[in-house]
């Protein structure tokens, strides 16, 4: 199962170096691709490059112009996104999915019910048509076109702003077909609403075995949508059997913090904000607890490999309920950094 986000900002050739570490860093907290839009050739040309300068698989996302997507295809770039319905008549089509098959370049199907063909979007808001089922429709209608030109490398995302509607027609094509499915809750918010109705929607699809790469939309960072979407595959594995854990594959470290309350003497908050990026970006699968108090700290953290918490004016460090360092507040990120290195 693999975590992806999409690039906030508009490609720039003068940006090419900052890009190229901000992309390795989303690396690090656990994005396997990473989706821009590409709106014009010049964008083409600056994602080619990019591409050849990371190794984070690249997506590049297209509308209304196939030329745009035959030149990105002259670069290491490792899928194309577009809806076939709006990239022009069929001898267009043709020209991407032929070059994109002697490349060995996979393309993904994005329907979004935003924009859906113009026969179907009439049928919705008539009533006649629920979203779900228009939104299978249309995918159902690409898949048709792929399987004329006989290619097959391809995956489907269907996408509303609405839990059910998103749910429903994931449920509707997995039923019908066994296309890999690109899952998430599109326009879904700001960081707190983006995250709840994607969790909705994502853990009902997951526990059914639908989905082989989830995003979790939100007005919010990349950084953000991609510790969102790590967090959903790991509750979603705690809840699932031994097939599900394997396929969900949650890897990574799961950080437990306390929310604060009148007993606390460690602010957790700071700490946490200040540690977050690092503690995801390790390649160790454990558990890590931030709490205030020692109510929280080394009893109800027992289980955590390495934990932090208040007592009084001192800071305790413990593995596993047993305390190992009692330090000052101020030397608590120290402290910290130097016991979770010897994990």
């Amino acid at each position: 199962m693999v975590v992806q986000t999409m690039w906030k900002d508009r490609l720039c050739f003068s940006d090419l170096e900052s890009s190229a570490a901000r992309i390795e860093n989303l690396k690090k907290l656990g994005c396997g691709v990473l989706r821009f839009a590409v709106p014009d050739l010049e964008a083409a040309e600056v994602l080619g490059n990019l591409a050849c300068m990371v190794s984070m698989p690249l997506v590049a996302d297209i509308h209304f112009d196939y030329k745009i997507a035959l030149a990105c295809l002259d670069f290491p770039i490792a899928k194309i996104r577009l809806n076939p319905g709006n990239i022009g008549g069929r001898d267009k089509v043709e020209a991407v999915l032929s070059k994109a098959a002697a490349l060995s370049r996979p393309i993904r199907i994005g329907v979004n019910a935003g924009s859906l063909p113009q026969d179907l979007r009439l049928r919705n808001d008539e009533g006649s048509l629920e979203t779900a089922e228009a939104l299978v429709l249309a995918a159902e209608r690409e898949m048709a076109i792929f399987d004329d030109f006989g290619f097959k490398d391809f995956l489907v995302s269907m996408k509303a702003s609405s839990v059910a509607d998103t749910i429903k027609a994931n449920r509707i094509l997995s039923q019908r077909s066994d296309v890999p499915l690109h899952v998430g809750v599109t326009e879904a918010g700001p960081l707190i609403a983006g995250v709840v109705r994607n969790t909705a929607a994502l853990m009902a699809l997951l526990g059914e075995g639908i989905g082989d790469t989830v995003r979790v939309s939100l007005s919010d960072t990349m950084e953000n949508e991609i510790i969102a979407g790590r967090e959903i595959l790991l509750a979603a594995a705690g809840i699932a059997g031994k097939e599900g854990q394997g396929r969900l594959n949650p890897q990574g470290v799961n950080i437990v913090s306390c929310p604060l309350c009148g007993r606390s003497s460690f602010d957790t908050h700071a700490f946490t904000a200040r540690w977050q990026s690092r503690l995801y970006a390790l390649d160790k699968s454990i558990t890590v607890a931030i709490m205030g108090c020692a109510v929280n700290g080394p009893g109800e953290a027992r289980h955590a490999d390495i934990g932090i918490t208040g007592a009084g004016d001192k800071v305790l460090i413990f593995r596993k309920g047993k305390v190992i360092r009692t330090i000052d507040v101020d030397e608590a990120d120290t402290a910290f950094g130097e016991e979770l290195n010897r994990l």
